[in-house]
């Protein structure tokens, strides 16, 4: 039997909603012990986004696996001691107050630091921890907006356009966790944690490329341009006869190639503008009409059984039901069951990644609020009358 990767680390998740929390999750998948702290009376807001099923939020289900539940109000002297004494025993906290918010509780990296020389204190926030904006409001919607992600999404003579689900705050999560495991391995040699800086702003920047560059060097803004790229063609998307949808991708010159013979057009090959990505995106006209007018006279299943042969990039345009039900999908379980005691079996994304000799797993979907607390606070030792006396201050 194989030993989770992160087993020996503890990990105090005090964020809500999506990035925090998620940096939290990944954790969990692989073996951390993560603990979510929540505030008695006004749980994370994620149970109650989106559907829920016999008023159990699903999204926490997804969201809260694998960690146990406690409640704490940290802003009072009880919530405060407690909160210092799991700090003590844990190696990461997860936070995404307003900055000032922990310090104003006595909370901030001066007493936690003080509590545990080794522990790593995740910030995540809109816009970090300093400058003009830090004091604001931030969310994942206004990282879209602001990192030029909605600037270029969207048809050329339409609206810039936001994700319809959380895109900024995913990839800030997938980065915090990133972040706390680089923090870690510094630790090994210093034997002291940090302090990570996460703002939400920053990540999706990064992954949009190289505009900031493009832009530096060249003066160059990239457009919107719908299903269309900058960078090569043709790249669309395309309805097939029997009225479904596919995407075909032409970023390699061979495989643009083969899909010009494919489509019964290889005298397109031919021409000078057909040599470069670029060129050929400034001709996406000309080749969206020749495969285009091919795919429209095709079933999907045709088509992809023709690319496939080709060995041309093509995918079918799903949806969730396409998802659960696509082969490959399958193969990788990338969406698995879990059984959970409050609804049942509940499929959902799988660990993000396979190890072939430590591999994540999903122990458990997310737990009632404050399920574990008197098991949680009797491990660090509080006894019953502790712990009544936390509940009676509202603490717990």
């Amino acid at each position: 039997m194989h030993t989770p990767p992160l087993k020996p680390l503890r990990v105090l998740d005090l964020a809500t909603l999506f990035a925090g929390p998620l940096a939290a999750t990944m954790l969990g998948d692989f073996g951390a012990e993560v603990i979510k702290v929540e505030h008695p009376r006004r749980p994370d807001p994620s149970r109650g986004h989106g559907p829920a099923k016999d008023g159990v939020g699903l999204w926490w289900k997804l969201l809260g696996r694998n960690k146990r539940t406690v409640t704490l109000d940290l802003s009072t002297d009880g919530g405060r001691a407690t909160l210092l004494r799991l700090a003590a025993t844990a190696d990461v906290v997860i936070e995404n107050f307003r900055p000032g918010t922990l310090e104003r509780w006595g909370l901030g990296w001066d007493e936690l630091s003080a509590a545990n020389e080794r522990l790593v204190l995740a910030r995540v926030t809109g816009f970090g921890q300093f400058g003009p904006y830090s004091h604001r409001p931030g969310f994942g919607t206004l990282a879209e907006a602001m990192s030029g992600f909605a600037a270029i999404t969207g048809e050329p003579e339409g609206p810039p356009t936001l994700p319809p689900f959380g895109l900024a705050d995913s990839i800030a999560g997938l980065a915090t966790a990133y972040a706390i495991m680089t923090a870690l391995a510094a630790r090994t040699a210093t034997g002291r944690g940090q302090v990570v800086d996460m703002a939400i702003i920053e990540p999706i920047l990064t992954v949009l490329g190289p505009q900031p560059l493009w832009y530096d060097q060249l003066g160059f803004v990239q457009p919107r341009t719908g299903n269309r790229s900058t960078n090569n063609a043709p790249r669309n998307t395309y309805r097939t006869a029997d009225d479904r949808w596919v995407a075909v991708s032409t970023s390699a010159q061979s495989i643009a190639e083969r899909v010009l013979h494919l489509v019964g057009r290889p005298d397109l090959i031919d021409e000078p503008w057909f040599a470069t990505g670029t060129d050929r995106a400034a001709h996406a006209d000309v080749l969206d009409a020749a495969v285009g007018d091919w795919i429209a006279q095709r079933t999907r299943d045709e088509v992809i059984a023709a690319f496939e042969k080709a060995e041309a990039a093509v995918a079918p345009i799903h949806d969730v039901r396409d998802v659960l039900a696509d082969p490959q999908y399958a193969a990788l379980d990338s969406v698995t069951t879990v059984d959970d005691p409050e609804l049942g079996a509940l499929r959902m994304q799988n660990v993000l990644f396979r190890l072939s000799s430590t591999p994540g797993a999903i122990r458990w979907a997310g737990r009632p609020h404050g399920a574990d607390t008197d098991s949680v606070l009797a491990e660090l030792g509080l006894g019953d009358e502790e712990i009544t006396d936390l509940r009676k201050t509202g603490a717990v």
